[in-house]
């Protein structure tokens, strides 16, 4: 089977592993401080928090915003469910903006119209997490001059786009947002195996995110009610969680991140491999905005079944038959039992229900050979001519 997504492993990084298991720390150490900043420069940011997992930067990224109950959280339909459930965790209620259908990111005018209403309705979101579906980044200045207009707060919840650009800066600078958040899930663009980081330029952000990264527990003097009793003296000054990132998870990311620009220049090679191949099938191939450089973390093909005699399900089913391990990105949140008990209904979000009734994410990673590219497309030329 032809995997969609997959990671890229080399002696280099298992040698910065094996390095870390033959040290003195196995987390807590140097490594963590290391590859905060190496992803914090790569971006351009002032700060980084590594943690354990992308889910994790966005519950910290959402209390260092004090977000909480009577508050709302707004994110787009077409996400993996963290980027909603970060809310939940903090005690606010959630909502979705529908897609744009070009992008498959948030909509700038469905945002604008949605907050007009709920400006009258004294409904405003406290938080927007925008989400850069595929690596494409949404119309981040578009949606900055809508939160100085509104007052809301704005995470990038950047899991598919490490080493993209918007504006000619990187994904992660934070020029239009509060706080970008990474993923390094083994099928992410780099990967420290499961991990994830918080950037900045907020330093008061920072310190909040680290205090809630590690229990709520400070060891600077500073920030305590009393002088410390010993060196070896700690406050636990804010209730806060174990997401910390492990030495082995950092020296993998430290490794990973010195072939970045390769991956993605790699995944953009193959992309525009597809695009020649593909253009003459009845799909709609994936757009990309003049302003953005795409970390191309997902290559999504819809199909237009208007031309097609197969099912959405057919086809998908066809291709995994075939060996080739298609998926789909993502089942529209607001679909999902959970959310529906809360009363979100089919119907809500059409262009995301629209995408998800077309959708396919076919194979693209680093690793891909021109063999295994061609195995693909004629898969899928055979299923759909």
């Amino acid at each position: 089977m032809i995997p969609y997504g997959k990671q890229d492993i080399t002696q280099s990084d298992i040698d910065a592993v094996v390095e870390v298991l033959q040290s003195d720390y196995l987390t807590q150490g140097p490594k963590g401080p290391l590859f905060e900043k190496t992803v914090a420069k790569y971006c351009d940011a002032e700060y980084g928090i590594a943690v354990n997992s992308a889910t994790s930067a966005l519950h910290i990224a959402c209390l260092a915003l004090d977000l909480g109950k009577g508050d709302f959280l707004w994110t787009t339909p077409v996400t993996f469910v963290a980027s909603a459930n970060c809310g939940l965790y903090c005690g606010a209620e959630v909502d979705f903006v529908d897609i744009d259908p070009r992008t498959y990111n948030m909509s700038v005018d469905a945002l604008e119209e949605k907050l007009l209403l709920a400006e009258k309705t004294f409904a405003l979101p406290k938080v927007v997490v925008v989400v850069h579906l595929c690596g494409q980044p949404c119309d981040m200045e578009q949606i900055y001059r809508l939160s100085q207009k509104f007052g809301f707060n704005i995470i990038e919840d950047a899991s598919h786009a490490i080493g993209g650009r918007y504006k000619n800066e990187a994904i992660g600078a934070c020029r239009y947002s509060d706080i970008t958040v990474f993923s390094f899930h083994p099928v992410k663009i780099i990967t420290t195996g499961e991990g994830g980081m918080a950037l900045t330029n907020n330093k008061r952000l920072a310190e909040k995110m680290e205090l809630f990264r590690s229990h709520g527990i400070t060891r600077d003097a500073e920030r305590m009610t009393q002088d410390p009793d010993g060196s070896w003296y700690y406050q636990q000054i804010d209730l806060g969680f174990n997401y910390r990132m492990t030495e082995l998870q950092a020296a993998l990311g430290v490794s990973q991140m010195s072939r970045l620009d390769e991956y993605v220049q790699k995944r953009h090679l193959l992309a525009e491999q597809y695009n020649r191949a593909l253009a003459d099938l009845p799909l709609t191939l994936p757009w990309q905005h003049p302003d953005s450089y795409s970390g191309m973390h997902l290559y999504v093909i819809r199909l237009e079944l208007e031309k097609i005699s197969s099912t959405h399900k057919e086809i998908f089913e066809s291709l995994r038959q075939l060996g080739i391990g298609v998926n789909l990105h993502y089942i529209p949140v607001h679909t999902q039992p959970y959310y529906q008990k809360k009363g979100f209904k089919f119907g809500d979000y059409p262009e995301a229900e629209c995408y998800y009734r077309e959708a396919i994410s076919i194979p693209l990673y680093h690793g891909m050979t021109t063999g295994q590219q061609e195995t693909v497309i004629s898969a899928l030329h055979e299923i759909l001519k």
